[in-house]
């Protein structure tokens, strides 16, 4: 099994960057051809690997399909579309992703707008299509300030604005509250069996990844799965083993039989998580709810009822 992950975080280089002295960032003649517009295939894809896109418009053109990303720390924009768009290079980058740190080029993105948000200047680094599945991915320094919204009823995952307040869960609803580092949203109520854990909600993911410290703990006590190979947005590969993991509880709603694959990773590291349990927490599991509700200024995860088409969570109580 091949999944493509884009856990990423991503460092600039130094020195400012102006249109007049920084040529254009253009595609070398082994990359393939541009992107259309809009591209079903694209849309394909995001189904198949549990993702979905939003449509995105840079500048007057668009709409470009990007995949809201929660475990990424920056928005990135495919290489090609860069191309198609000519738009300026900017600093170099360096970013860490599920199998390391990879040096890239980036794009200064003139004016992205999603929805009825105002648009936006944005540095993001310029990756392959192929390996990031999406015309682009919108990361955490888009969605500050903002719930991003999944209604798998409808196969629709919306961005909008979200102010700081109190109110309290709806019916058949269950708010988690996180902490916040670097931008992410880490749940610290959680656990496998009495095993402590750190989960990271990432809506870039399609398979839950979990590090090292929870292979420990799990292995020889679940069973088995093929190994899975993990493909990074930089291209790179891994082959991970995998479990089929119970009795997990992620504020106080119990899972069982949840498929998870390992790696360490860099990724990890940056967010202080390398030598505690963690796990990214992907999509296939997320569709279990009929919607799910990540809000960045409150810190909180909101899961509204399961879906009966789907399986069901163990609820508390």
């Amino acid at each position: 099994m091949k999944l493509l992950f884009a856990l990423l975080f991503a460092t600039l280089g130094a020195g400012s960057v102006t249109a007049q002295r920084t040529p254009p960032l253009v595609i070398p003649s082994s990359t393939p051809p541009p992107l259309p517009i809009p591209d079903e295939t694209l849309l394909q894809l995001g189904a198949v690997d549990l993702r979905m896109t939003v449509p995105v418009m840079i500048g007057t053109r668009g709409p470009w399909h990007f995949v809201i990303d929660t475990g990424a720390e920056r928005t990135v924009i495919a290489r090609e579309l860069a191309g198609v768009l000519g738009l300026i290079r900017g600093p170099g980058a360096r970013i860490v992703a599920l199998t390391g740190t990879t040096p890239v080029e980036t794009a200064i993105i003139p004016a992205l707008r999603v929805s009825s948000l105002p648009a936006r200047s944005v540095i993001a680094p310029a990756l392959v299509a192929q390996h990031i599945g999406a015309q682009g991915l919108l990361g955490i320094d888009a969605l500050q300030g903002h719930a991003v919204v999944i209604d798998f009823d409808r196969d629709q995952m919306t961005l909008t604005p979200a102010p700081r307040r109190s109110r309290g869960a709806a019916a058949d609803e269950i708010v988690i509250t996180a902490r916040s580092r670097l931008g992410q949203l880490i749940v610290t109520d959680a656990a496998w069996r009495s095993t402590r854990i750190a989960v990271v909600i990432d809506t870039g993911t399609p398979y839950s990844i979990g590090n090292s410290a929870l292979l420990r703990a799990m292995t020889r006590r679940q069973r088995t799965l093929p190994a899975v190979t993990l493909t990074s947005v930089t291209g790179e590969s891994l082959v991970a083993p995998s479990l089929l993991a119970d009795e997990l509880v992620v504020g106080g709603i119990r899972f069982n039989g949840v498929p998870m694959g390992f790696a360490d990773s860099a990724a990890f590291d940056r967010l202080g998580l390398g030598a505690k349990p963690a796990l990214l927490l992907g999509m296939d599991v997320l569709r279990l709810f009929r919607r799910v509700a990540i809000d960045f200024p409150n810190r909180q995860i909101r899961f509204l009822n399961h879906r009966a088409d789907r399986g069901r969570p163990v609820w508390p109580g």
